[in-house]
């Protein structure tokens, strides 16, 4: 189970930081949560932000911070987990997803790195 980070935002919750394992949820999208125990569980998507999340493993660790950077300049954000070498990487609503795709491409090709589409909201 994964916890994220969600500010309140009148009934619901605003996820603001990028989710490493969980699918169909990106940066700024607005949920539902149920309490149980003092703790907040996600119960639904209200309103999807636009973004897109993408999960990556990086297999050689010593290039997350190059990939990171040329990330952000390509538009994104990318959160780093504490499993070495595993990001997240949010894209925002606001930019096209042709360049990241295939950036993304060509580094799975390469044997760089390998990663899942969890949350594409870019289509």
């Amino acid at each position: 189970m994964e916890s994220v980070w969600a500010e309140k935002v009148g009934n619901y919750y605003r996820i603001v930081n990028v989710p490493f394992f969980a699918s169909n949820l990106a940066y700024g999208d607005i949920v539902s949560a149920e309490e149980d125990d003092g703790q907040l569980y996600f119960d639904e998507l209200i309103e999807p932000s636009g973004h897109s999340t993408i999960q990556m493993i990086i297999y050689n660790k010593g290039d997350v911070k190059r990939i990171g950077e040329e990330l952000v300049a390509l538009g994104c954000d990318w959160e780093g987990s504490h499993l070495e070498g595993y990001i997240s990487v949010d894209v925002p609503a606001t930019i096209s997803y042709v360049p990241i795709k295939k950036y993304l491409e060509d580094g799975a090709l390469n044997k760089k790195w390998d990663y899942k589409e969890a949350c594409l909201a870019h289509v």
